[in-house]
């Protein structure tokens, strides 16, 4: 191969990989629950994609895809490794939408809208349970080639999917959701708690509401039980905190922001008319790197 064609092909590969981005980093968003490491996973991508000549790939986006794939599964069997406690809070990055709109680094993730409860019981998932989930749920994946990917056969990778399938159901509410229900239940949460208004928090709360709290360290906490949730709702008034309403990973949700800058990010899950779940993110190097 000629100089000249190494250029050609290196820029009919590069121009592939582009026209994929938005649905690779979509799957590595939902794989990590981290844009950050969804861009590291992207970058080793595009690396391994220089360093093979692909001249066999039929399908470039499957090829793409199960390259990200297996880098997301690699760094989040790297995680579990890594993590000391396993029951440790996390709440993954929230995609946030002000009355500016939507990071349009971002907006790929919101074409099909998960919520951040979701996104939370997938990080207690095994990492090969969530790939076969995120794949075949999400993306429509065949399992045969998930089934390649793990190095199992089809009928495993059904059953993790299954399993998979049993822990996330009844997270996300059943139909279409009431925005303007959604809108009016969380002014009325930011003005309970404003008001340290601990009866109107409860009334807000489904009785086996759950409150997640994610600080980065000290501090993180779940909490569970609508009278446990509003009573560390109506206590916690620090001054200074200017909030507002924002929609989070296609949901509604609060930011709050002291001298200008975020602080923490809540999501809200609300089934029925009540808050069935709060997920709030106040990891000072996490929000500051999310750039708010």
């Amino acid at each position: 191969m000629t100089v000249r064609d190494e250029k050609q092909d290196e820029n009919f590969w590069a121009a592939q990989f582009e026209e994929h981005r938005p649905r690779l980093r979509a799957v590595a968003y939902r794989m990590l629950g981290s844009f950050a490491e969804a861009d590291d996973a992207i970058q080793e991508t595009w690396l391994r994609v220089t360093r093979s000549s692909g001249e066999d790939v039929r399908n470039t986006g499957s090829w793409l895809t199960t390259i990200v794939s297996r880098q997301c599964l690699n760094m989040l069997r790297s995680r579990a490794t890594r993590r000391e406690d396993p029951l440790d809070v996390r709440v993954p990055d929230p995609v946030v939408e002000t009355g500016d709109g939507v990071d349009p680094a971002e907006q790929e993730v919101l074409a099909d809208s998960v919520g951040l409860a979701l996104l939370v019981v997938l990080e207690a998932l095994d990492p090969a349970e969530r790939l076969a989930f995120v794949l075949h749920d999400m993306f429509a994946v065949p399992f045969d080639e998930i089934a390649t990917m793990l190095d199992k056969n089809t009928a495993a990778v059904r059953q993790l999917a299954s399993r998979a399938r049993r822990r996330v159901r009844g997270v996300t509410p059943a139909g279409p959701a009431d925005r303007a229900q959604q809108r009016k239940i969380a002014d009325a949460w930011l003005t309970a708690a404003r008001g340290g208004n601990f009866e109107g928090l409860v009334a807000l709360l489904h009785p086996d509401a759950l409150l997640r709290v994610d600080t980065g360290g000290l501090g993180s906490k779940v909490v569970r039980g609508a009278a446990e949730v509003a009573g560390s709702a109506s206590q916690f008034r620090p001054a200074g905190l200017r909030s507002q309403y924002a929609t989070v990973n296609g949901g509604p949700g609060i930011i709050a922001r002291r001298d200008g800058k975020a602080v923490s990010v809540l999501s809200f899950t609300v089934a029925d008319g009540l808050i069935t779940e709060i997920n709030i993110l106040a990891d000072a190097e996490r929000i500051a790197a999310l750039n708010f």
